[in-house]
């Protein structure tokens, strides 16, 4: 019933109401929008690589070497010769290496040349191996292994034949179409940029890359350089030794990085950027909510012969306060019903934008301990920024039914 008052007096006011509420509506939702969007990112870079202890490039920053090894984001500042990778695999410290060639794409997606180690030693998550949803690892010259993006967006199979493209550009006028690379294999998904990459072996990409490639005559097809490789170490106590080693390679300047410490840079320069965002969608969500309070200040004074009638009816002060703060949460909640549903249609429509332009698995799911714990305080500070329209007319009814 009293409830129910509180909706009946709201939809006597519907012009102001709606706008009061589409403004609250707004501010919920790119404040739940810019947390969600920061949990996932941070969720989905973390998640990225396990297990790896060092990467190897040409010198640059530490932050540019993982965002293109890893992430795909970016373009090496230099090569680095095959004589120096095989010199640092073979130090008795390094169990394993995973090889990295990048420079050619397929329909927007990234080519990426590696060995089988790839598919051996790379982990994601916690520590969770690549599997296969069908096919199988690749071993001749022209296999190829998609990730599980590739092969959803194209609609590719196992034995479709596939032709790749010099740089990353949509539609590249440098095809190497008379070198197909047919699909042997398609990897289950991980939400990393694994599912948005196109595996090749090494050998595969030097040969789409010989000007004539004659089947009769054998070419060697050892790579003279490669962007860049994933180190596993025979123990962590040698990390920082054998750090210290790369980065002082004599025959040619190599930059070596542990994963995490330089994901813990990145997030320390976007941390600027989430808090000034963060800060401004408060701002947003506290101006909205203040108009809430002047608009229910404003009807007040509009609803004196509604008001009237409740006190003649026995509404003691207490209900017209109680009246004031059902109809400020009521507001509040639609518009938080309404926000949640529109930032879940839009991550659900640009869930790709951001899988394809930022590398960021964004997930659609939105019920979370941040997420619930924003909303909570949202509905808090509705009602503490609508306890001045509601003392106002508590102040009023008892001013009022004591001058009676």
């Amino acid at each position: 019933m009293f409830i129910r008052l509180a909706w009946r007096s709201l939809l006597s006011r519907k012009g102001a109401v709606v706008m009061t509420f589409l403004a609250i509506t707004v501010s919920i939702f790119v404040l739940l929008g810019i947390e969600h969007i920061r949990q996932q990112a941070k969720s989905s870079f973390s998640n990225t690589v396990s297990g790896i202890d060092l990467i190897v490039g040409a010198r640059t920053g530490d932050i540019n070497l993982l965002l293109y090894s890893v992430f795909r984001l970016g373009n090496a500042t230099n090569n680095i010769s095959w004589s120096s990778y095989q010199d640092i695999s073979t130090n008795p410290k390094v169990a394993w290496t995973i090889p990295i060639s990048l420079g050619d794409s397929h329909k927007s997606y990234r080519v990426m040349g590696t060995t089988t180690d790839y598919f051996k030693h790379f982990h994601y998550g916690q520590k969770q191996a690549l599997t296969f949803a069908q096919g199988k690892v690749f071993s001749e010259v022209f296999d190829v292994v998609l990730g599980a993006e590739v092969a959803r967006e194209l609609n590719y199979q196992l034995g479709i034949k596939i032709v790749l493209a010099h740089g990353m550009a949509s539609t590249s006028f440098s095809q190497h179409d008379d070198k197909p690379f047919r699909i042997v294999g398609i990897l289950q998904p991980t939400g990393t940029p694994v599912d948005r990459t196109v595996h090749v072996s090494l050998q595969g990409i030097e040969a789409v890359h010989l000007k004539t490639l004659n089947d009769k005559e054998p070419h060697d097809l050892t790579p003279t350089s490669i962007t860049a490789f994933m180190v596993g170490l025979t123990s962590k106590m040698a990390t920082f030794h054998v750090q210290r080693d790369i980065n002082n390679y004599q025959p040619e300047p190599l930059s070596a990085i542990l994963p995490g410490v330089a994901l813990s840079q990145l997030w320390q320069i976007s941390a600027i950027m989430e808090n000034t965002l963060m800060l401004v969608s408060i701002l947003v969500l506290l101006a909205s909510l203040l108009g809430l309070s002047a608009m229910l200040l404003t009807s007040i004074r509009e609803r004196q012969r509604e008001i009237a009638i409740m006190r003649s009816l026995g509404a003691p002060p207490s209900f017209l306060f109680l009246l004031i703060q059902t109809e400020a949460l009521l507001i509040t909640l639609a518009s938080s019903v309404f926000a949640l549903l529109l930032l879940s249609l839009c991550l659900l429509l640009f869930r790709g934008f951001f899988a394809e332009n930022f590398s960021l698995s964004i997930s659609t799911h939105i019920f979370d301990n941040n997420i619930l714990y924003l909303l909570l305080i949202i509905l808090v500070s509705a009602m503490i920024t609508s306890l001045v329209p509601a003392i106002s007319a508590y102040s009023n009814a008892l001013q009022k039914r004591l001058n009676n």
